[in-house]
């Protein structure tokens, strides 16, 4: 694995790459990386002849400073950790190198971003757009991979790339869990014993009322309950518990095809977000 930050050198890879005839997957990343980024690697290493992973903390996704502050980064671990994984480029562009000065431009998806988080996180989703836009143009790719754990902004990747016409397939990967149900995260590194004892019970939680809106319970009501024994978990806000259509993410007053259970919550200062089919 060769470690990249400048973007002539990672064109002229690829370059070579393309000359060949070679087929190119791209992770990208914010670092931290664990179990869940590895499993989009084996998938794009699966499908494709190369793979190159980004890492990059995209500022202009963090709508609170002091969260972009607190986010971990750890390059030397993560170079390590992805070296036995057969990946051919880590590419580790600095600020300049991705908004150079004078840089005045933001891809704005419509609609998908005005829901869910994308509500309760003015402008997320626009750094989001940007920055992927332009991973996807400085790598080259012909494949992306992207954790489902996040699925609003897959529904918002792939419909830039289809509104745009870039020639890239994004592909969505399966949420990896730990095992008490608890969806990888990086920001995990950052909930304190007590609250990564109490932190599964979101799962769990949605779990239970994914079970009690499928068998006909109302909607409401189980969301209501879920939200309460949340609280008494150990979480201290529930942002968001909602029932929306996968695809559109439009609310669902009941269940249908593609039904996903959403939520975001707060415990002990850290927010996790997971999904679940219904």
């Amino acid at each position: 694995m060769r470690t990249i930050r400048d973007l002539p050198a990672l064109r002229a890879r690829v370059h070579d790459w393309k000359e060949a005839g070679e087929s190119v997957g791209l992770v990208p990343t914010m670092g931290a990386l664990h179990a869940g980024h590895l499993a989009l690697v084996q998938a794009a290493r699966a499908a494709c002849d190369r793979v190159i992973v980004t890492l990059f903390v995209n500022p202009r996704q963090f709508d609170r400073p002091e969260d972009l502050a607190r986010y971990p980064r750890t390059e030397e671990g993560d170079a390590t950790l992805l070296q036995p994984h057969g990946v051919d480029v880590l590419f580790a562009p600095d600020a300049a190198t991705v908004y150079p000065p004078g840089f005045a431009t933001s891809v704005s998806v419509a609609g998908l971003p005005d829901v869910l988080c994308g509500a309760h996180r003015p402008g997320h989703f626009d750094g989001v757009a940007t920055v992927v836009t332009k991973l996807l143009l400085m790598t080259g790719a012909t494949s992306a991979f992207f954790g489902e754990k996040d699925w609003q902004q897959l529904q918002v990747i792939r419909r830039l790339v289809a509104d745009l016409n870039i020639p890239v397939r994004i592909t969505g990967c399966p949420t990896v869990r730990e095992r008490d149900g608890l969806a990888l995260s990086s920001r995990n590194q950052r909930l304190g014993p007590p609250e990564r004892l109490a932190a599964p019970a979101l799962h769990r939680e949605m779990a239970t009322a994914a079970g009690a809106i499928a068998r006909g319970a109302g909607v409401g009501d189980s969301l209501a309950a879920a939200r309460s024994r949340l609280i008494t978990a150990g979480f201290s806000q529930v942002e968001y518990l909602e029932l929306r259509a996968g695809d559109t993410l439009a609310l669902l007053e009941a269940p249908a095809a593609g039904a996903r259970l959403f939520a975001a919550a707060w415990i002990g200062g850290v927010r996790l977000i997971d999904n679940i089919a219904v």
